[in-house]
């Protein structure tokens, strides 16, 4: 029987008198990629931070392992270690090594050994081809380097599911592919839990077990990703591949 890691139950999300999110309900299974497509404003990044509290939601419910998700700070702060989120803006520390970016919230805040952490983060880095910039900072990597630390750095907290939003939206069309691969191993290897947000409709359907398909932050479809790909339910999502040339 398939393991449920997040349950979303009737969330709605409203700024000010604006509804944003409506009725949104779906179910993630561990191991499973959930990829979250539609077009500019349909509301997926905004469904993708209320998943890590980085959203406020105004009804609804959150289940993450089978526990109701609590929806104050200190709650949120515990539960981010085991979501990890990437964000198409890096967010790296500028003043620190890559390595210290990668090591400092499992030190920190988890408490880990550094020696341990510190060989952990080795690993990754050598993982993702950029053990050589251990002790580069920011400032030297280029635009998909820092996404691919970004990456090691969400992992090195060891997460139960992974949230990426736009990862490659900011790069250049050369650097999107070393970033995709990436994700694409974590799915395939790792057996990563994942939520995915983008627009590579080639990469999606590579990766996809499921496709919610959002539009004005209604769910429109909820299907399996070959099925969306090849035979979208609603006109509406045939129009929106058919806008992508896919």
């Amino acid at each position: 029987m398939e393991t449920e890691i997040l349950k979303v139950t009737h969330l709605n999300k409203f700024y000010g008198a604006r509804q944003v999110l409506f009725d949104v309900n779906f179910t993630l299974h561990q191991g499973e990629v959930l990829t979250l497509l539609g077009p500019s404003g349909s509301g997926k990044s905004t469904l993708l931070r209320t998943l890590n509290g980085l959203e406020a939601f105004q009804a609804g419910t959150l289940t993450f392992n089978g526990q109701p998700v609590v929806a104050d700070e200190a709650h949120w702060q515990k539960l981010r270690q085991k979501i990890g989120m990437v964000f198409q803006s890096y967010d790296l520390f500028p003043n620190l090594t890559v390595l210290e970016n990668i090591t400092l919230a499992p030190v920190k805040i988890q408490g880990r050994p550094a020696a341990t952490v510190q060989a952990e983060a080795l690993a990754l880095l050598e993982r993702v081809g950029l053990s050589a910039y251990a002790k580069a900072y920011p400032r030297e990597l280029s635009g998909g380097q820092k996404q691919r630390i970004a990456i090691v750095r969400a992992l090195a907290l060891h997460p139960e599911l992974m949230l990426f939003d736009e990862v490659t939206a900011s790069l250049d069309p050369e650097m999107v592919r070393g970033v995709l691969e990436i994700i694409k191993q974590l799915s395939q290897e790792a057996a990563m839990t994942m939520i995915i947000v983008t627009h590579e409709m080639n990469f999606a359907a590579q990766i996809a077990d499921r496709v919610l398909f959002l539009a004005d932050g209604k769910i429109v479809e909820d299907t399996p990703g070959q099925q969306f790909f090849a035979q979208p339910q609603t006109k509406r999502a045939q129009e929106f591949l058919d806008s992508m040339d896919f």
